[in-house]
């Protein structure tokens, strides 16, 4: 029994390794997020033992009603899966069903709405860290519908942040820089560079999260990171923004409608290159996006699909030499790959895509990678610009390993505002 259970345990995060938090893997589903409850715009992160709760929302095209399960998988401050049995970090059941959905109705484009309070009673998170949250049909794991990231902290550290201009002249204009202290006085760091792991992110993106290195000094319980160089982010521009509430009555952002008997196909006024132009500041979600109607009563089972068409109009109506050009923003999973990439249209100019979206309020931007680089980080430089005066939102992990642990805690996470820091 004992080398089954090994070999059970083994085999389990083997097949881990082969997904990824964020990615969904079978075409049906649709609009899969996860935020706190009440607040589509709000990370998902719990507090160790903490009464907060968090929405899990989903839609299957196939319209039918199927039996999706879901579970944990604890992670290390990278993601990497970590090798030890659910009794270590769940109380109760590994996996769970969820039965809680809903066939839409009013909508051309039919489907199943799922919706799932977490944590239940009967499954808790017992330590602290990076969680992938699995979602899986027939109680089979290997039959993954998506991922999603779930975040829970346990405060034990303090952390004190601000955002500066970069010290190099070259980028000063373009790039926000973070320098911060971690204070670390209710846990024992014999070890930092070993124990003590940082990640920063930018508007909640995991795509271009930067994973601090060694502290630039420290003494004692302070740990004080302020290199010249890291962590700098490109301060990008305001997200563009698309409001889809209402199919009838069109926003300023919409072209035209064209309503067919199998759904809509909403076309996007062309937008064009602003990276030449003087930063202009307007509330944005920074890349988020959240489901809603102004028609109807309930918009997560009444809300109706639509092909939406985006059209990128380049200078000079040429293609953009040596790049290939990407929509971006939390409805493409802030991924890179065939769904989000536009393709350059001869004939009319101008770079051409789509995405099935359900009604609500949506941010995107257009980015570029070198087309001989298809692994590089993506660029806003020719087609949104950076600008430092971009408002950004931030959040600052701390992760700790104890001496022997298995995994990396979060202890501490310490979020900030660039509109407000720059002040």
């Amino acid at each position: 029994m004992k080398y089954l259970f090994l070999f059970i345990l083994g085999w389990i995060g083997t097949g881990l390794k082969a997904q990824t938090p964020d990615s969904v893997y079978m075409p049906n589903i649709r609009s899969a997020k996860l935020y706190l409850k009440g607040n589509q715009l709000a990370d998902p992160l719990l507090t160790l033992d903490g009464n907060e709760q968090l929405e899990l929302v989903f839609d299957d095209l196939d319209a039918d009603a199927k039996s999706y399960y879901y579970t944990y998988q604890l992670c290390n401050a990278d993601w990497t899966p970590v090798q030890v049995s659910t009794f270590d970090y769940i109380r109760g059941f590994a996996q769970n069903q969820i039965t809680d959905y809903h066939f839409s109705s009013v909508a051309l484009i039919r489907y199943t709405h799922y919706h799932l309070l977490l944590p239940e009673n009967n499954s808790r998170i017992t330590l602290s860290g990076n969680y992938m949250l699995k979602v899986y049909l027939n109680s089979d794991t290997s039959q993954i519908a998506f991922t999603k990231r779930l975040l829970v902290v346990q405060n034990a550290v303090s952390i004190a942040a601000q955002i500066l201009p970069p010290m190099n002249p070259q980028i000063s204009y373009s790039h926000q820089k973070l320098q911060f202290t971690v204070n670390s006085k209710a846990l024992s760091i014999s070890d930092p560079f070993q124990q003590l792991h940082v990640v920063i992110l930018q508007n909640s993106r995991w795509d271009n999260a930067i994973y601090m290195g060694n502290p630039s000094f420290y003494s004692g319980t302070e740990f004080e990171y302020n290199s010249d160089e890291v962590p700098v982010f490109p301060a990008g521009n305001q997200w563009r923004w698309l409001d889809l509430q209402s199919f009838r009555y069109q926003s300023d952002r919409i072209d035209r409608v064209d309503y067919l008997k199998n759904g809509s196909v909403i076309y996007v006024k062309p937008d064009k290159d602003r990276s030449r132009q003087n930063y202009y500041y307007y509330t944005d979600n920074n890349g988020k996006y959240f489901i809603q109607t102004t028609d109807l009563v309930d918009p997560n089972w009444q809300g109706d699909y639509g092909r939406v068409r985006f059209v990128f109009v380049p200078p000079d109506n040429t293609p953009l030499e040596g790049k290939d050009l990407y929509l971006l923003g939390e409805f493409t999973g802030y991924r890179l790959n065939d769904a989000s990439r536009m393709v350059f249209n001869p004939s009319s100019g101008a770079y051409e895509g789509s995405a099935l979206l359900k009604m609500g309020f949506y941010n995107y931007a257009y980015v570029t990678v070198n087309s001989n680089q298809p692994g590089a980080a993506p660029s806003f430089e020719f087609t949104e610009g950076n600008y430092f005066e971009t408002e950004n939102n931030y959040d600052i992990l701390v992760y700790y390993r104890p001496l022997g642990g298995r995994s990396d805690q979060l202890v501490g996470i310490y979020s900030m505002n660039s509109m407000n820091a720059l002040r």
